[in-house]
């Protein structure tokens, strides 16, 4: 095969350099996107909406923030019940501190 013949076999095509850049940008955008890393695990990553995404949002508190980030988390994180207890307890120390219950 002469020099001229694999040169152009090996040219990336138009196609296949938009698919290229857009790897490239996506890459970069997630590198750069701090809802895309998580320090500590990875039980939020699958999530439809990130719990602090949500919380956010919705301008919850400390308290209402954890009853989300909990039960938000017990079937991934490992520690099921655990987290279902805390969101309890989140949500009883709402009850108690906002309506004296």
């Amino acid at each position: 095969m002469s020099e001229e013949g694999s040169a152009s076999s090996s040219r990336e095509g138009p196609d296949d350099y938009y698919l290229r850049r857009y790897k490239e940008t996506r890459q970069n955008k997630e590198e750069t996107n701090t809802l895309a890393k998580q320090v500590g695990g990875n039980h939020y990553k699958d999530c439809g909406i990130q719990p602090v995404e949500y919380i956010h949002a919705n301008s919850l508190d400390y308290f209402e923030g954890n009853v989300v980030k909990y039960i938000t988390r017990h079937r991934a994180k490992g520690e099921g019940e655990k987290d279902i207890r805390k969101a309890i307890h989140y949500a009883e120390l709402i009850l108690e501190l906002y309506y004296n219950k």
